[in-house]
């Protein structure tokens, strides 16, 4: 007997990121893409504050008032995001996330697979990925990698205040799922905080 597919496993991706930073998330398939949004936001722990769209095949999608209030008649119409769920799209679809269009983060998400789950899932999860997200207000691809430069030059005269802005820490190849997927189950929750800072390791114990 067919039973409908009641996930979807997507991957989005930062653009121009090398090497590339990713997440693997399985979403239940009623979401819309206001919900996708929440959950791409944990997934790389974005704190959420800055503009945001979706751009599938050429057209605009968002919230309509905010995205249309300083728009021209030659911008693309943007339309409801909540009219449009990830079911509607077909395995191997890929479209364009974009957060913070000042920084101009650009995230590809693929549709790799729909899936039937034995239980019908109630939150999204974290089912892989690799490093670290930019911090937030890094001033984009540039920004982050000057922002590199700095934080691995203690010399470098702006060390000192660099590091202190990101929290004392900051490792481009951290990653543990075990904290994103706790991150992505609790995307919908509404008073949901996010971290700061990259969270700094555990000192070894001495023998």
């Amino acid at each position: 007997m067919f039973k409908p597919a009641n996930a979807v496993q997507v991957r989005v991706s930062i653009d121009e990121m090398k090497p590339d930073v990713w997440r693997r998330l399985v979403l239940p398939v009623h979401w819309n893409l206001e919900h996708l949004h929440l959950g791409i936001q944990a997934a790389f722990n974005w704190w959420n504050y800055h503009l945001y769209e979706f751009r599938i095949g050429g057209l605009r999608y968002g919230e309509v008032e905010t995205l249309t209030e300083d728009a021209t008649d030659d911008d693309p119409r943007v339309f409801d995001q909540r009219e449009v769920r990830l079911l509607d799209f077909e395995q191997g679809a890929v479209f364009s996330y974009h957060y913070d269009f000042g920084d101009g983060w650009r995230h590809t998400v693929a549709v790799e697979e729909f899936l039937t789950l034995a239980a019908t899932p109630k939150h999204g999860s974290c089912v892989a990925g690799e490093r670290a997200r930019p911090p937030e207000d890094v001033g984009g691809v540039s920004g982050y990698e000057r922002f590199l430069d700095i934080i691995a030059d203690r010399e470098d005269p702006e060390y000192a205040e660099t590091i202190r802005w990101c929290g004392g820490y900051f490792d481009s190849e951290w990653f543990d799922l075990s904290m994103v997927d706790k991150d992505v189950r609790n995307a919908l929750r509404s008073n949901v905080k996010r971290r700061l800072y990259q969270p700094k390791p555990k000192p070894v114990p001495k023998k």
